[in-house]
């Protein structure tokens, strides 16, 4: 199946975005003063489940951006057409 310019831009870019978005969210998380994510120092329930979360979207987000960058990759390679 051959992607299409804007499709592997769109990929490669949202690969990027979920990112960057969730190593901030991450950072956050850790950080966190609410007491949502950890009492008495150890980690709570809410911390877990948005732990599993972001590991979920990293994977997903990696694999996505991969698919982009393979689709930039191979129209890098194919012959023009003028």
């Amino acid at each position: 199946m051959k992607l299409s310019r804007p499709v592997s831009w769109f990929l490669l870019a949202f690969g990027v975005w979920s990112w960057f978005i969730w190593v901030t969210f991450v950072k956050n998380l850790v950080k966190d003063g609410s007491g949502l994510a950890f009492h008495d120092g150890r980690p709570t329930a809410y911390f877990w489940v948005h732990l599993v979360l972001a590991i979920v979207s990293f994977v997903l987000g990696t694999a996505i951006g991969v698919i982009g960058l393979r689709g930039l990759r191979a129209l890098r390679r194919e012959p023009s057409r003028m």
